[in-house]
C-alpha cells in the first residue's frame, strides 16, 4: 500500500482562490499568520497556505484527506488524487521512458537514459518517491537512483553515456546537439528492446521534431510506438530515467573533479566559467575537449580571459554551431 504524501501545491486561478477563501473563512478552520499569503489555515491535521502568487500549500499527515474531501470537489472540481491510474491508465501500464541530463551543463557528460514501468513497478516507484530529478536534490538524486537500480535490475534501464571527449568528437560531425541527443534516445531505445523486446510504447520529452528519432532508430526501434510530449516528466518511467541519468551524469562529474583535484561547478555560471579558466591555465586549452562540451560559448570566454582563442585548440574544439554569432531575424508569415 502506498504511504500517503504529507505536501501538496496547487496553482489556483482567481475564481479558485475565491472559492478556497470563502471555504476557510466559513469553515471550522483555524486562522494562521503566514507572510506573503492571502489566508492560511490549520485545517485538521494539515495547514493549508495560499500565496499571492496563487500558490496553494498543504501541508501535514492530513494533507491527502483534505484533498481528497474538500479541495478536489469545491475548489478544483475534479477527482484525480488516488485515481490516476483509472484516469491515465496508459500511465502505469507497460511502457518505457526515455530522459537526458548533462545537456545544459558546461562540464560533463551527456547522459540518456531508458526506463521500464509496468503496473507493478510504477506502484513501487510511487511509494518510494520517483519523480523529475529537477524537484530532487543531488542528495536526493542517489538516494532514489539507488532504489530505482535496485528495483529495475539491470536488465529494465538502460544508459548512454557521451563523455565530453565522445561528445566533442559527436557535434563536430554533427554540429546539432538536439541530432546527438535523438541519436542517444534512440540508442536507449534499442538497449531496452534488446532486455524488452516486447515492449510497446517509448515516451519522450519533446526536445525536437520527432521524425529525428525516429530515422535514428534501426529495425527493432522502428516496430516501437514513440510518443514525445512536453513536460514528459510527470510519466513516472520518464521521471525515473530522468533521475538515472542525474545520478550517472553526477557521478560522472564526481570522477571527473577527482582526476583535476577540484569539483567543478554544474551549469555554465560565472563559476562554471572560473574553474574553466583555472584549468586552461594550468593545462592548456585542450583540457577542455576532455572536460566540457566545447561548442558553448563559455568556451570562447574562458579562452578569451585567457589570452587564447579556438585556433589554440585542436580541430573539435573549433567547431561551433552553425549560427553562432548570426543575428536572429524573424521570417515574415509569408515565407
Amino acid at each position: 500500500m502506498a504511504t500517503k504524501k504529507n505536501s501538496y501545491t496547487f496553482v489556483l486561478d482567481k475564481n479558485q482562490q475565491d472559492a478556497l477563501v470563502a471555504m476557510l473563512q466559513m469553515g471550522n478552520y483555524r486562522p494562521k499568520q503566514v507572510p506573503h499569503t492571502i489566508i492560511a489555515a490549520e485545517a485538521e491535521n494539515c495547514n493549508v497556505s495560499l500565496y499571492k502568487s496563487g500558490k496553494c500549500l498543504i501541508q501535514g499527515r492530513g494533507a491527502e484527506d483534505f484533498v481528497i474531501f474538500f479541495m478536489e470537489p469545491n475548489i478544483l472540481q475534479s477527482a484525480s488524487l488516488g485515481y490516476e491510474e483509472v484516469l491515465n491508465p496508459e500511465l502505469t501500464t507497460p511502457h518505457m521512458g526515455i530522459d537526458e541530463s548533462g545537456k545544459g551543463d558546461y562540464f560533463g557528460a551527456l547522459v540518456a537514459c531508458a526506463a521500464y514501468v509496468n503496473p507493478d513497478i510504477a506502484k513501487k516507484m510511487d511509494e518510494i518517491g520517483v519523480k523529475d530529478c529537477k524537484k530532487l536534490t543531488d542528495k536526493a538524486v542517489f538516494f532514489i537512483g539507488a532504489k530505482i537500480r535496485g528495483l529495475l535490475g539491470s536488465n529494465r534501464y538502460k544508459i548512454v553515456n557521451i563523455g565530453p571527449e565522445t561528445y566533442n568528437r559527436l557535434y563536430a560531425k554533427m554540429r546539432n546537439v538536439n541530432t546527438m541527443l535523438a541519436w542517444a534516445h534512440a540508442r536507449c531505445i534499442e538497449n531496452l528492446l534488446d532486455s524488452i523486446p516486447d515492449c510497446p510504447r517509448a515516451v519522450a520529452d519533446q526536445f525536437g521534431a520527432k521524425h529525428v528519432i525516429e530515422r535514428a532508430l534501426m529495425k527493432n526501434g522502428r516496430k516501437i510506438e514513440l510518443e514525445q510530449r512536453h513536460k514528459a516528466e510527470s510519466d513516472i518511467a520518464v521521471a525515473a530515467a530522468s533521475v538515472l541519468a542525474r545520478e550517472a551524469f553526477l557521478h560522472g562529474l564526481q570522477k571527473l573533479g577527482k582526476g583535476l583535484d577540484f569539483e567543478p561547478h554544474k551549469g555554465a555560471s560565472e563559476m562554471v566559467k572560473a574553474d574553466a579558466v583555472a584549468m586552461v591555465k594550468k593545462h592548456g586549452p585542450d583540457i577542455l575537449l576532455k572536460t566540457s562540451k566545447c561548442h558553448f560559448q563559455t568556451t570562447d570566454k574562458v579562452l578569451a580571459t585567457c589570452g587564447k582563442a579556438r585556433k589554440d585548440m585542436s580541430p573539435e574544439g573549433q567547431v561551433v554551431a552553425r549560427n553562432a554569432g548570426k543575428p536572429f531575424v524573424r521570417k515574415k508569415k509569408s515565407e
